[in-house]
């Protein structure tokens, strides 16, 4: 099993705070950010910042879907949610950039073994790439109009 890793940056001309607090906001802004890669977001508990527990099925691919309940916590410039049912993780770490804002989100997970794998590794990060720059992409439209 190999550690499989996407990671995507945008900036943003906000100031981090914020990019933070429209980020940590899982009961009204996330929700407007997803992809449709995301379906069936819902809010378990909490619903602003660290607390918030949120469940969302992954549409990968059109056969590969994930189903992700995520504890997240913040730890002072980064936003992390944790899957309780796999290893995957992401983060968002908000910086200063310039005038405005940098966002990196990186996802991460322990993949699977032999052939498999080696696909799993060459091909998984690059769907989640596509799918975190959409997700950023909307953030920045959201933050900058």
């Amino acid at each position: 099993m190999g550690q499989v890793t996407a990671t995507a940056t945008v900036q943003i001309a906000a100031p981090v705070d914020a990019v933070s607090a429209a980020l940590a906001d899982y009961a009204s802004v996330r929700a407007e950010l997803l992809p449709s890669n995301y379906r069936d977001y819902t809010v378990v508990e909490g619903g602003v910042g660290a607390g918030t527990v949120v469940h969302w099925i992954l549409q990968a691919t059109e056969k590969r879907s994930r189903d992700v309940l995520a504890d997240v916590t913040v730890t002072g410039d980064t936003i992390t949610e944790t899957d309780r049912n796999s290893t995957m993780v992401t983060t968002y770490r908000v910086t200063a950039a310039g005038a405005g804002s940098q966002v990196e989100t990186t996802t991460s997970w322990k993949g699977a073994g032999g052939i498999g794998g080696f696909f799993e590794r060459t091909f998984a990060p690059k769907g989640l790439n596509r799918i975190q720059n959409e997700l950023l992409g909307n953030l920045k439209a959201r933050l900058e109009k």
